[in-house]
């Protein structure tokens, strides 16, 4: 009797785990066609559905915000006091107005350059790196307005676009590369300081999966993260981009706060696998965004805009215009176009509008083009993110509804 119920046991437990193996390919098929219809929701193959997807997307992430923000009562009614001091501080009249002026004018400014940081380096599924496009072309633009005038004084922002020489040179901003970079020093830390803000994205979205456990339908965001893992049984099959990423994991899981500051003050395109690290293991915020704000914004600006300004010095530039002679072919007409770009700049920075406007700069044009193809570009990713995020909210509704 107790052999048969044994036997009538096993046959149970073998057909319970006959089902739940055929449940788990079901839904791991499941899952895989659900991601391969996430991933060709793109607007250059299913434009409608894609917009479509994205309105919605939109509209429930804004519903969503308002009613996280209204949840911080006390925050928003000290929020609205603060911006109505401001308001009545803006349009009062009196002796004040100044330095009012003056505030505005540097807090808006430093805003559009943390935008810009932020734009760089959270990407919404894209980056737009904004240093190619605005910062590095705004630091290399000072530095040869300083060469060519002689001195840094010339008036604050907004520039490059209003830059002219000054009348008078003062013997303080005589050009330097010091001097160049107190010029520039509150646009590339505000900048700095913007793609540190864009790194938070990976770090809290690693600490809450670690927190609340593993949830499957988020498995792309978290999948590099994880195959890194599992590769480290392995360790003799790894790639040199598998090691250069565990090399990462390491610094910043060992060392802590120096490993996160060595990482972020270099240029690294691997960084997004530190901010995951860092949310894994539960490492603190402070220190995580800490390091991450002197790496990015103090150290690593540093070295990009020292970059920057030697690449554009006068002593560089005539370097560049007597390798050029050599060069056979093509050397003397891409010497002549240098020149030519460097006099019709000298004639703009001493504001003799007549050079000016008779001449054209073909370069400038390919820049402003090429700057338009990645503003759109990057305005597109956001619209396949956020309708493929759309769907992903589609196909957990419906695996709970199941």
């Amino acid at each position: 009797m107790v052999n048969k119920q044994n036997e009538m046991r096993r046959k149970g437990d073998f057909a319970s785990n006959g089902e739940n193996l055929k449940e788990n390919k079901e839904r791991i098929a499941t899952r895989q066609r659900e991601k391969e219809e996430r991933e060709s929701l793109v607007i250059w193959k299913k434009p409608v559905i894609t917009v479509n997807y994205f309105v919605r997307e939109l509209f429930l992430t804004s519903i969503s915000f308002t009613q996280r923000t209204l949840s911080y009562r006390k925050s928003l009614f000290a929020g609205v006091i603060i911006c109505s001091c401001i308001a009545v501080l803006l349009n009062l009249k009196g002796p004040h107005e100044v330095i009012v002026d003056l505030a505005k004018k540097k807090l808006l400014w430093s805003f559009y350059w943390i935008g810009l940081g932020v734009l760089s380096s959270i990407g919404l599924g894209t980056g737009l790196h904004t240093f190619i496009l605005y910062l590095g072309p705004h630091i290399a633009s000072v530095t040869r307005a300083g060469y060519t005038c002689g001195a840094l004084n010339f008036p604050e922002p907004p520039y490059p676009d209003a830059i002219l020489c000054p009348d008078n040179l003062d013997p303080s901003w005589l050009v330097s590369i010091w001097n160049i970079m107190r010029k520039v020093h509150l646009e590339a830390i505000m900048w700095g300081a913007g793609t540190a803000l864009g790194e938070l994205p990976p770090y809290f979205m690693a600490r809450a999966a670690r927190l609340s456990g593993h949830d499957p339908d988020d498995e792309d965001e978290l999948k590099e993260f994880e195959d890194l893992q599992k590769k480290k049984e392995n360790p003799e099959g790894l790639e040199l981009l598998d090691k250069a990423k565990l090399m990462v994991e390491e610094l910043v899981n060992r060392i802590g706060f120096l490993g996160i500051l060595v990482c972020a003050s270099i240029p690294n395109p691997l960084f997004d696998l530190a901010g995951i690290t860092c949310g894994h293991f539960l490492i603190p915020f402070w220190t995580f965004f800490g390091a991450t704000l002197i790496g990015k914004a103090v150290i690593k600006m540093m070295l990009q805009a020292m970059f920057v300004i030697i690449t554009f010095s006068d002593v560089l530039i005539e370097q560049v215009m007597f390798f050029l002679q050599k060069v056979p072919y093509f050397g003397l007409q891409l010497q002549k176009l240098l020149q030519k770009l460097l006099e019709m700049q000298k004639n703009k920075l001493h504001g003799d509008k007549s050079k000016v406007e008779t001449s054209s700069n073909p370069l400038s044009s390919v820049f402003e083009t090429f700057v338009f193809i990645m503003v759109c570009y990057f305005v597109i990713s956001i619209i396949n993110s956020l309708a493929q995020s759309y769907h992903k909210r589609l196909c957990k509704t419906k695996n709970k509804q199941d």
